[in-house]
Parts: C-alpha cells; sequence; structure tokens
C-alpha cells in the first residue's frame, strides 16, 4: 500500500509540474510590429494570468513618429471585448516606449483584443492606421 500511495502522489506531483509549464508557455510573450505611413510599432505582447491586471492583453515596445516632419502625433489604440477604444499617446517626433495592459474591469479574464497604431491628422482629415490585429485567449 505505501509504495502505489507513493506512486500516486510522484504521478500528481508529476502533473502538476507538466501542467504549471503549460500555462508557463501560454503566457509567454510574442512579437507584434504594426505599421502605417508615419507611424510604426515593435513589441511584444501577452496574456496577463487571471486575477492578474484582470487577465488583460500586455503590450510591451515602442511606438515610433516614423515621419517626424509631418507635423502629426502617433498613438496606439486598443479595444477588449465589447468596450470603447482606449488611446495611448505617443510624443510627436520621437520614440516613445509604451507597457501597458488592456482589460475588461467587469472580469476576471480578458479573452478577446483588437489593436491598432495610427497616426492623428487632427479633426479635419481621417486618422490613418495599420492593419487591425485581433487576438483572442
Amino acid at each position: 500500500m505505501g509504495k502505489l500511495r507513493k506512486s500516486l502522489t510522484a504521478a500528481v506531483v508529476a502533473g502538476l509540474f507538466f501542467g504549471g509549464a503549460g500555462v508557463a508557455v501560454a503566457d509567454s510573450w510574442k512579437g507584434l510590429k504594426m505599421r502605417s505611413s508615419g507611424v510604426f510599432f515593435k513589441g511584444s505582447y501577452k496574456w496577463e494570468p487571471r486575477f492578474v491586471h484582470h487577465g488583460g492583453f500586455h503590450v510591451d515596445g515602442n511606438l515610433k513618429d516614423s515621419d517626424p516632419g509631418d507635423g502629426h502625433n502617433v498613438y496606439l489604440r486598443a479595444r477588449v471585448e465589447a468596450y470603447g477604444w482606449t488611446r495611448v499617446k505617443g510624443v510627436q517626433k520621437k520614440t516613445v516606449h509604451v507597457d501597458h495592459v488592456f482589460f475588461d474591469g467587469a472580469m476576471l479574464e480578458t479573452g478577446q483584443a483588437r489593436i491598432q497604431a495610427c497616426r492623428d491628422r487632427g479633426s479635419l482629415r481621417p486618422d490613418n492606421c495599420s492593419k487591425l490585429r485581433e487576438f483572442h485567449r
């Protein structure tokens, strides 16, 4: 009976270890590049675990005004679940570091995110943005 209990305990511990390793891989950083006329973003993203920033969509990288002579600012915009767009502003003629978590405050784990890098062309002309990227947990 003692050997059976030890082997059963070892199997449970191994399952927990390898199950935890699978979760670590699922939450690892992945590359993200977005480009449009006048704006460039290069960085990484990952899904935060449940209970950490509401399991949000974490973006870390550099947002660059790639046409500093055009007189326009740049920004990242993201939308999670069915909520409105959130902007993270850049700085005109510069590259800024962005480290932001987009999340749905009403949920324990955010499962959908959309993101774009955009050039703000003012109120009279529409902004130009990179292709809309959509991510699911």
